[in-house]
């Protein structure tokens, strides 16, 4: 099974992939990304774009199962599911990736985004890399994924419309708003380059939760110059080194890119491209739930000081980049 079916209540599209469940854990002897796989090139690769082997969306979908009624709606699964291959070291991570390597992964984020942005079915491109057991990983391999969405997700509409209203009536660019108010502030700060600012938001509903925003007007991935797209990979390179700083052992964490809908309009001065990292973590020996209030209501509880949280990760944050 591998459908759409709708929430009518959140307004939301819920992708439903049975066969997902049949994900196996890999044996430690064998990995398909590793060359002599079979599934790779034997000669090795820096980086490489796998399509994946359990979509939740293809550009090929079965039809829907015969269940939808006056009241319950189903659609094709469509889209695009890839797994984006760091390098060919099954026990590399995005933090050890040198400068030279880490501009090649970032060419790559740009250019799937931009290939798969030519697909006018295609209405988000989302690249985002979980890391560690702790959010469901199954495969240790250094790796991110690509989702191309046929809808504009829930919570990438609900940033789309704050945007677009807070540029109605304030006439500019609401990141960046925000943007220039943290940096006027400076506690939450964690890292300021020149292309990207790294730092806790005000308003962080989890510990260690961090934002990296482009401080220059860029919508998307493709906007950027060949210097911002460089900054973009060391930066977020860095962050993976602050967090395995932190506690001084791999820190789980799920990455997630939000750049502008594609096929929906021009997003020019309205949103912004940004990166939100999420951890598991809330201390070095304790993991954060989304209990009832937080899943249940969608009111969330930070049982910690973003100011604290920011200072712990700028000080990892310099050890990280004085280890380059």
């Amino acid at each position: 099974m591998a459908e759409l079916r709708y929430d009518p209540i959140s307004r939301e599209w819920v992708m439903v992939a049975s066969y997902r469940q049949s994900r196996p854990q890999m044996p430690a002897d064998w990995c398909p990304f590793c060359p002599g796989s079979g599934k790779v090139p034997d000669a090795g690769y820096d980086v490489m774009r796998y399509l994946n082997d359990f979509p939740a969306l293809s550009q090929s979908p079965p039809e829907p199962d015969d269940v939808a009624t006056d009241v319950f709606q189903t659609a094709r699964a469509y889209g695009r599911c890839e797994v984006l291959l760091y390098s060919d070291r099954h026990t590399a991570t995005l933090g050890d990736l040198d400068d030279e390597h880490i501009k090649k992964l970032a060419n790559m984020w740009r250019e799937c985004f931009v290939e798969l942005s030519a697909d006018e079915r295609v209405k988000y491109v989302f690249i985002f890399e979980n890391r560690g057991e702790q959010v469901g990983v199954t495969m240790p391999h250094p790796h991110g994924q690509v989702y191309a969405y046929p809808y504009l997700p829930p919570k990438l509409e609900r940033e789309v419309l704050s945007a677009r209203e807070y540029h109605i009536v304030k006439g500019g660019n609401l990141f960046l708003s925000l943007l220039d108010e943290e940096k006027r502030v400076g506690t939450r700060i964690i890292a300021r380059g020149e292309h990207f600012t790294v730092y806790v938001p005000f308003y962080s509903r989890i510990a260690y939760g961090v934002h990296v925003t482009a401080n220059r007007p860029v919508a998307d991935i493709s906007e950027m110059t060949d210097a911002e797209l460089g900054a973009l990979g060391v930066t977020l390179r860095d962050c993976a080194r602050m967090y395995d700083g932190l506690f001084g052992f791999p820190f789980p964490y799920m990455m997630c890119m939000h750049n502008a809908p594609v096929n929906s309009g021009d997003f020019t001065g309205v949103f912004q491209f940004h990166v939100e990292f999420f951890p598991p973590l809330r201390a070095r020996d304790k993991q954060q739930f989304f209990a009832s209030s937080e899943t249940g209501a969608g009111a969330f509880c930070n049982p910690t000081s973003p100011e604290e949280k920011a200072a712990e990760m700028r000080e990892a944050y310099l050890a990280s980049v004085g280890a380059r």
